[in-house]
């Protein structure tokens, strides 16, 4: 919140011109994985739009991108968990009867080529595999950890559900291997897992807290090390580059991380692209150079639509249909589509939604008293950030 106040996670913007499902899907169909459901549930007619718009597979090969609601087919409820919204909807896995079953996360920045994950598997002979990183010791209450028996590595003899105080690696003590939440699972295996959940009234009917522990009891929990992911087109700057940007601060980080002169995540690679959809706005364009009213950006992206007029960018990103009027600054920045910054408006390490307009003089990210007293949200480190449509007045 708020930037999820009238959309589901995935939905929401991210580096100009994406939305943080198309990381995913981008992933999947570059993997030429082209039979996929996207299970929606919190507000979803955003992302539900989005996809209808944009991810339009070949009807001709058979191949889709379909997002599916919540359908209450195995009771009067709603979905209880991640692996509840996959039980609800398993007739879907029984039209389609895969020998294979993919399940990633739909807000995570990164890129993975899934099919050579489907291969570790099958060559391992699990039945359930994760997919996981290294990450610092001190986020290891934000994931699932993983535990591998280092006589076996490519088996999980443990999984703790974000634990409070977990040993560090032997190669490395202040890292843990944490799950990213992807999963790659034998189909049968998967239906029984998953009408085994649903009968367990202690479940919380969680893919991570209550699945990934029923494989692990069972010993047949396969574990994937992402760094052996070799993505065509990556760098050893990022090819192991994965971001789950479930908080505001986060994901202010992974905007930060676009821009840098060498990215740490480079959305440039065309080897493996990140698909969008058609941009309909026009070229951006930078209108007047005269002493004092120059109209410039630095260290930023820039988006097809975005005019500065007079303005100056340092370190930010604009998304499309962003408008910059004379002597107006903004610096270290993410603004969301439509934003209106006015004359002499200033606006300094914030998040500001779509169609937010900073009027002319207004300050954001520049008194953080001032802007909590006004009602917006300041998060941790610093950022503010304006809700969708809101109008900042001097």
């Amino acid at each position: 919140m708020p930037l999820t106040a009238s959309r589901a996670k995935p939905a929401v913007p991210f580096g100009g011109t994406y939305r943080l499902v198309d990381f995913a899907l981008s992933n999947l169909v570059n993997s030429r994985y082209l039979h996929i459901v996207v299970l929606t549930q919190y507000k979803s007619h955003s992302l539900d739009r989005h996809i209808a718009r944009t991810w339009r597979m070949s009807p001709l090969l058979g191949n889709y991108v379909a997002p599916v609601p919540a359908q209450q087919r195995r009771g009067p409820h709603w979905y209880l968990g991640s692996a509840d919204a996959i039980y609800q909807t398993v007739n879907i896995i029984e039209d389609e009867q895969p020998d294979i079953v993919v399940i990633v996360g739909a807000d995570h920045v990164y890129r993975m080529d899934f099919s050579q994950m489907v291969d570790a598997h099958i060559a391992s002979g699990a039945e359930f595999t994760v997919a996981g990183i290294r990450q610092p010791i001190e986020m290891a209450d934000q994931f699932g950890v993983i535990d591998v028996d280092p006589a076996t590595p490519d088996r999980i003899r443990a999984f703790l559900e974000k634990p409070k105080d977990p040993e560090g690696l032997p190669d490395s003590p202040h890292e843990i291997l944490a799950s990213m939440g992807n999963y790659v699972a034998n189909a049968d295996a998967l239906l029984a897992a998953l009408t085994a959940d649903a009968d367990n009234p202690a479940s919380k009917h969680d893919m991570g807290g209550d699945i990934v522990p029923w494989f692990v009891d069972r010993g047949t929990c396969g574990f994937y090390d992402f760094i052996r992911n070799d993505v065509p087109g990556s760098t050893d700057r990022d090819r192991d580059y994965w971001r789950d940007v479930g908080t505001l601060d986060m994901y202010y980080d992974a905007h930060m991380d676009l821009i840098a002169v060498q990215p740490v995540f480079n959305v440039y690679n065309e080897d493996w692209p990140v698909h969008q959809g058609l941009i309909t706005h026009p070229p951006a364009k930078f209108i007047h150079s005269e002493e004092g009213r120059l109209g410039h950006a630095a260290d930023s992206i820039v988006s097809p639509g975005v005019i500065v007029s007079g303005a100056t960018v340092t370190g930010s990103v604009l998304s499309p249909g962003v408008r910059l009027h004379s002597w107006s600054t903004v610096s270290d920045s993410v603004l969301l589509d439509n934003v209106q910054i006015h004359r002499h408006a200033q606006v300094h390490r914030a998040i500001l939604d779509k169609n937010v307009d900073v009027r002319e003089g207004a300050r954001v990210g520049i008194d953080r008293e001032a802007d909590l007293a006004r009602g917006y949200t300041v998060t941790e480190s610093g950022i503010t950030v304006v809700a969708k449509g809101t109008v900042v007045t001097a």
